[in-house]
């Protein structure tokens, strides 16, 4: 997920307690994809300075360290994304309706 902006917000200090634990993240990352019927082959997190994730054409996820402390809504939006990637490698209109259609269950 490319688009990504810099702001004073994301380069202010944030207290630990509102930081999600790397564990949690990766067992979000691990249900969205049971429920979407998909299977990374690996899911990484490190630092990157101009996307908030990415995925791979093998099934490799890689998402920014600074998702961990962004609001769980906006982490829920950047896990579909990409895991619907590995259904379907663009983002065309299929793509578009998968990821809708997974944000807006229950």
């Amino acid at each position: 997920m490319r688009v990504r902006e810099k702001n004073d917000a994301a380069c202010t200090w944030t207290p630990l307690e509102d930081q999600v634990p790397v564990e949690v993240f990766k067992a979000e990352v691990q249900a969205w994809a049971r429920r979407i019927g998909v299977e990374p082959r690996e899911v990484h997190i490190r630092p990157m300075k101009r996307k908030w994730a990415s995925c791979s054409s093998k099934g490799r996820l890689t998402f920014s360290t600074e998702l961990l402390q962004q609001p769980a809504a906006f982490r829920r939006e950047v896990i579909v994304h990409e895991l619907v990637h590995l259904k379907v490698p663009n983002h065309g209109p299929l793509f578009r309706s998968l990821v809708r259609a997974y944000l807006a269950a229950p």
